[in-house]
């Protein structure tokens, strides 16, 4: 039978001891016991219990003593404390001291073996938990993907913002260039750590939402605030704790309304519909849109003073087409994911035309639209190299075009030229493929004769 887990007995009374031992053997746990506290940290660091049951009164050492020590190892083995104490008064210190909980003496098997059963649970509950923010933050990490200087400043200027802990974030951008993922982000980056408590990630589209509605939803409400207010409901900044609560599409907001989200922001209080009390919160807004706030209040659309403090901490996501050197970068991760969850191991990348043309194009729907475009072709086509022909029509299109341009076009150096050298050198190469012939090297060159004799004149190429 499997183990339910290990636990380690530790009290001077050997009666004790033996019973514990059994009825927990019985229960299927694996028991080691000891009744003196002799190298007692050595003994349980070797066995790695999940649970030790300490007596708090031990001859040769205090349990206090010795709870700080096993806490001090920094495992995740947790301590229950025995008393023999009606009061319980070194229980609850010790509890405060980090055990899991206290059994006084004399004990009821029973209660024994539902109070290690949840202990233990709670424990692995605990590390699951700890393990799903591990990869939930690792993977958020590695979703703000690219090497552009844009991005590289974007992500110096995320942690600043998120080392100083700021309660206020304004994110903009363009549709489809990330602003919730990059919200996400910040969350994650604040929260990882934080084992102690729940900090959840609330979000709400302000465009989505009649006024009235969007207004009950952020703030709650009290019973009788409204006809069909049948009892007390939390708003979302209540819900949102000391977690994120995402606004987004703030600029959406109708002008009534933002004057209220300003207080909020301001005085870190809300108050719920149909209620008196001042209820204070803790939670980051961030907030996120796609239009230009500045132009919004010049309009009188928003308000000035909520668009100031809004726009104290922001970040601007750019659109893909200012970062084109990042495409190839995002097009190779998403084919890295899109083969992974569809079982298409066959695609192994992208032909340096099919590049040139993901380059080329424009990308009005940003990171959304590669990432769409990718995941299309992976169902769809059955390929070793993803041609030009598997993407959309307009991308190939738009190639051509750019590829006809380019051949007609003259590709200025980085280093610069000399202008009237240049000049002069075709003048020489259209002399030479007109053997001469002033006539056709003027058509050659697309200049009247007369031009191309002053030119000729001028050069010394007589």
């Amino acid at each position: 039978m499997r183990s339910k887990g290990k636990v380690f007995l530790l009290d001077d009374d050997k009666l004790i001891t033996s019973m514990l031992s059994r009825a927990l053997n019985s229960e299927g746990y694996e028991v080691s016991a000891e009744t003196t506290a002799d190298d007692i940290i050595n003994k349980i660091q070797n066995l790695s219990p999940d649970i030790v049951m300490l007596d708090i009164n031990l001859p040769e050492k205090s349990g206090i003593d010795i709870l700080q020590e096993i806490k001090g190892m920094g495992t995740n083995t947790q301590v229950i404390m025995l008393t023999a104490d009606d009061t319980a008064e070194t229980a609850v210190r010790a509890m405060k001291l980090g055990a899991a909980d206290y059994l006084t003496k004399p004990f009821n098997i029973e209660e024994v073996k539902i109070i290690i059963n949840n202990t233990i649970e709670k424990t692995r509950l605990k590390q699951e938990v700890d393990f799903l923010r591990k990869v939930n933050c690792e993977s958020f990490e590695k979703d703000i993907i690219g090497e552009s200087i844009i991005i590289k400043g974007l992500k110096s200027k995320i942690d600043k913002i998120t080392d100083a802990h700021v309660s206020t974030i304004l994110i903009t951008g363009e549709s489809g260039t990330g602003k919730e993922l990059i919200a996400r982000h910040i969350h994650y980056s604040l929260h990882s750590l934080c084992f102690s408590h729940y900090a959840p990630f609330i979000g709400i589209n302000c465009a989505a939402l009649p006024e009235l509605l969007l207004e009950s939803e952020l703030f709650g409400y009290e019973k009788g605030a409204f006809t069909d207010a049948k009892s007390d409901k939390k708003g979302l900044f209540e819900l949102a704790g000391e977690g994120t609560l995402l606004l987004d599409e703030i600029g959406e907001m109708k002008m009534s309304l933002q004057s209220k989200l300003l207080r909020v922001i301001e005085e870190r209080t809300i108050r719920r519909i149909g209620g008196k009390e001042e209820i204070p919160v803790n939670a980051t807004v961030i907030s996120t849109t796609n239009r230009n706030l500045s132009e919004a209040v010049e309009r009188g659309e928003f308000r000035m003073d909520l668009f100031y403090r809004l726009n104290t901490f922001s970040l601007h996501i750019p659109p893909l087409r200012d970062r084109k050197e990042d495409i190839p970068i995002l097009a190779r991760y998403f084919l890295s994911y899109f083969s992974t969850r569809y079982n298409k191991k066959t695609i192994k990348g992208f032909s340096s035309e099919t590049e040139q043309c993901m380059l080329t194009y424009n990308w009005p729907g940003n990171i959304r639209e590669l990432k769409n475009v990718i995941e299309r072709i992976v169902v769809l086509e059955n390929t070793e190299m993803i041609l030009p022909e598997h993407l959309p029509k307009e991308f190939t299109t738009l190639a051509l075009t750019a590829k006809t341009e380019l051949k007609d076009s003259f590709i200025l150096p980085e280093t610069g030229i000399n202008l009237d050298e240049l000049e002069k050198n075709l003048i020489l190469q259209a002399l030479k493929k007109a053997r001469n012939n002033k006539t056709i090297a003027a058509k050659l060159l697309n200049v009247s004769y007369d031009s191309l004799r002053y030119q000729i004149k001028k050069f010394g190429l007589e």
